[in-house]
């Protein structure tokens, strides 16, 4: 199916995928996920069990069918598995970004999840877990999600945002810097809740909500994060990143500046994940909306002045209001 350009709601600028910062090596980013996928470290991938756990409790509340449901980027299955034994999910279609090499078992559509293989107005529910953080063009994989869906369809979302790795993004460019006089692009920027719910109203989703869970992660050595990351596959994939290794001589200091200024009174280290879900509804007429200027029948000034308080103590209003 040829894909279309995606473009803006009414009255927002129109985008274009190609000109976005190239910031992420997909090709790359699809790599790590083979090779992770492959190993299946046991407990590697505790992270995304943990956004996908609070995704599915933010599904359990919301009570209607979603017939045609997508699990968009979903590298290890965990989200397809609970979408396909959800009520009312009549087809659960796994969307991986990994290539057809063999390693992508149970996937029902390959493609990259910055350019959806679906035409317009098609699916009832979208959910991405941990997965669109590495899209270099989010701004109009939000806005195709958008589209994609049907009216009144539901977009769910977990990503990482915030301050997350902000350890280990501090240590390696200082160890680097000490060791050879400058230093290169080793853990990827991440956008913060805020700017992640304004693309939310930029995409056109109404009701767009953005919260974040902060999730610390305690290490006894430098070197554990390190290999966690790899195993879930979240190594290096910056598009700007050194193709040289790191010298075991920056390795060495980073983990001395780590245990120095980012551990606990024990001695085990801390990481910091910001996982930012994102929640938006495909418009539709049914949907609450906010009242128009103007039409409230009650100043705010006078709401406000009925609650002052009185000389006598009392609110200002009698026992018959």
């Amino acid at each position: 199916m040829p894909t279309k350009k995606p473009t803006a709601p009414p009255g927002a600028p129109d985008i274009d995928p190609t000109a976005a910062p190239q910031v992420f090596d997909r090709a790359l980013l699809a790599r790590h996920r083979a090779r992770a996928l492959a190993r299946r470290e046991p407990g590697a991938d505790f992270l995304l069990a943990h956004a996908v756990g609070d995704l599915a409790d933010r599904l359990a509340i919301v009570t209607r069918s979603f017939p045609t449901a997508v699990d968009l980027g979903g590298h290890t299955g965990r989200l397809h598995e609970i979408l396909r034994r959800m009520p009312g999910v009549e087809r659960a279609i796994r969307v991986d970004v990994l290539t057809q090499d063999g390693m992508t078992p149970g996937a029902d559509l390959v493609a990259d999840d910055a350019l959806l293989p679906f035409a317009d107005a098609r699916l009832d529910l979208v959910v991405s877990a941990l997965s669109l953080q590495f899209v270099n063009d989010l701004p109009g994989a939000l806005i195709q999600i958008r589209r994609a869906l049907r009216p009144d369809g539901l977009f769910l979302a977990a990503l990482l945002g915030g301050d997350t790795l902000q350890e280990l993004k501090d240590v390696l460019m200082r160890a680097e810097l000490d060791v050879t006089g400058g230093a290169a692009p080793r853990v990827a920027p991440f956008a913060d809740t805020r700017a992640l719910g304004a693309l939310l109203q930029r995409a056109g989703f109404a009701l767009p909500v953005a919260d974040v869970d902060r999730v610390t992660v305690r290490y006894g050595d430098f070197f554990s994060l390190l290999s966690d990351l790899r195993a879930m596959g979240a190594a290096n994939m910056l598009s700007e990143r050194s193709r040289k290794p790191l010298t075991r001589a920056t390795l060495m200091r980073a983990a001395e500046l780590y245990a120095a200024d980012h551990a606990d009174a024990d001695g085990r280290l801390r990481a910091t994940f910001d996982i930012v879900s994102l929640s938006g509804w495909a418009p539709h007429e049914s949907q609450q909306k906010p009242l128009a200027p103007g039409s409230a029948k009650m100043r705010l000034s006078d709401a406000l002045g009925a609650l002052d308080p009185q000389p006598d103590g009392s609110s200002g209003k009698s026992d018959a209001d």
